[in-house]
């Protein structure tokens, strides 16, 4: 079963409804968690965990791009979502994302058998060729 696509007016409907939900969930004590935030949100459960959330997470993605500081945790037991309440708890979430890009980074750098100062200068180089 396929998934309905959203219009633009649908979509930025759901953006402006995650928004004003996630001012109520301000630090991590007032997480909200997936199924509940998506709910919220969509006014329905979604289908599946991960297949059936990709609309809501492409939003939050989408205000994070715009300097929203929507913090996450994942835990079987415990995650959720919230924002961040302190210029800490911003520090913290960018420290935990900088360290995984870091990881994943490492990793192509030793399977291109290359160091990652080297690797990084190289997608440095590559930046700025794109920004010409």
């Amino acid at each position: 079963m396929g998934v309905k696509r959203m219009t633009s007016a649908e979509l930025e409907d759901a953006k402006n409804r995650l928004i004003r939900i996630m001012i109520e969930h301000v630090g991590p004590n007032k997480k909200i968690g997936m199924g509940a935030l998506y709910e919220d949100v969509f006014g329905q459960t979604y289908s599946h965990r991960i297949n059936g959330t990709k609309a809501l997470r492409r939003i939050i993605t989408e205000l994070r791009s715009t300097g929203m500081a929507i913090c996450s945790e994942v835990s079987s037991t415990n995650g959720g979502y919230w924002l961040a309440a302190s210029d800490s708890e911003i520090r913290a979430y960018c420290e935990k994302h900088k360290k995984r890009a870091l990881g994943i980074l490492s990793r192509i750098a030793k399977i291109r058998k290359i160091s990652l100062p080297e690797y990084l200068g190289q997608m440095q180089l590559e930046l700025e060729a794109r920004d010409e």
